[in-house]
């Protein structure tokens, strides 16, 4: 048997219980990610998902939460300036990152802790 991997379908972050309108409005107002259904099965669970360029991003609800302080998604974006402007203006804090040769990026934290990467490769 041959199988070959096609990429990655989806990157999951962890929230508290009941944080999903904190969720939607970070991901969803100021980052500008696009909301999807969840599956009726999924639905029940909490949560909430996002359609990210061609993959997704579940906001899921872990009982015992506990924020990724370096474990991270890196989400590559067309006209980081852009992105980082608009960002700053909203009040969302930024941290500036030059050690990697070639792109452009920086860090920060969803409203839960978690670090998230967004870069631009130039």
């Amino acid at each position: 048997m041959t199988y070959s991997f096609q990429g990655i379908d989806h990157v999951q972050v962890a929230a508290p219980r009941n944080q999903e309108d904190e969720a939607r409005a970070f991901y969803g107002d100021k980052l500008g990610f696009q909301e999807i259904k969840k599956p009726d099965l999924l639905a029940k669970r909490g949560g909430v998902l996002f359609q990210v360029g061609q993959h997704q991003l579940h906001v899921g609800v872990e009982n015992d939460f506990q924020p990724a302080k370096k474990a991270h998604p890196a989400f590559e974006v067309k006209n980081i300036k852009d992105l980082r402007s608009k960002l700053m203006e909203q009040g969302v804090k930024i941290r500036e990152d030059d050690n990697l040769e070639g792109a452009e990026r920086f860090y920060l934290h969803d409203p839960f802790g978690n670090r998230l990467e967004f870069l631009e490769w130039l």
